[in-house]
């Protein structure tokens, strides 16, 4: 069982930067490959990037690549997401999401095929 909580959301200017933290609780958090989805009112929940459980290998929707990198400190059970350059289109409330996953390089992009759940934190960008 893995419990996560989403910080670090907010109100910025587009260009500006925001780091989204997510902490988790639970044992084995290093056994976890996370995520990070986003979801805008009235849309589908998106794949915006994920990390495997060693933090060797990141993947990253097209949309964001280039400008958020992901992160994680496993000492601290936790995942960061450096979103730099925001648009008003990455206005979103933001997820993070945890899986049992051993993999070196595989990502899953499809929220069902994420276990736990945060319970998200806004983003919100103003042009």
């Amino acid at each position: 069982q893995v419990q996560l909580v989403e910080s670090g959301g907010g109100l910025v200017q587009a260009g500006g930067s925001l780091r989204l933290s997510c902490a988790a609780s639970g044992r084995s958090f290093s056994s976890y490959a996370m995520g990070w989805f986003r979801q805008a009112p009235g849309k589908e929940r998106d794949f915006v990037a994920s990390i495997t459980w060693s933090g060797g290998s990141t993947y990253y929707a097209d949309s964001v690549k280039g400008r958020f990198t992901i992160s994680r400190d496993n000492a601290k059970n936790t995942v960061f997401l450096q979103m730099n350059s925001l648009k008003p289109e990455d206005t979103a409330v933001y997820y993070c999401a945890a899986r049992a996953d051993y993999s070196r390089n595989y990502h899953a992009t499809n929220r069902g095929q994420y276990n736990y759940w945060g319970q998200g934190t806004q983003v919100t960008v103003s042009s």
